[in-house]
């Protein structure tokens, strides 16, 4: 029996809600980001980028979508 292709594709990257761990300040975020993003409020540095998925630096609070 072969496999079937899914129909529909999901995407492997996501939204992501992080928690900055010096002010607690949440901000939405992209988990394959391209460029190291710092928080709003105090400017702590919240993604590291590697060459796919980014490294979170903050705590993890929900995953949108």
């Amino acid at each position: 029996m072969k496999k079937r292709k899914v129909l529909v594709p999901e995407p492997k990257s996501r939204f992501v809600r992080v928690r900055c761990p010096q002010c607690g300040y949440e901000q939405v975020i992209f988990d394959h980001a391209t460029f190291p993003v710092r928080c709003l409020i105090c400017g702590t540095q919240l993604v590291e980028t590697t060459g796919g998925k980014a490294k979170i630096l903050g705590e993890i609070v929900r995953i949108l979508g």
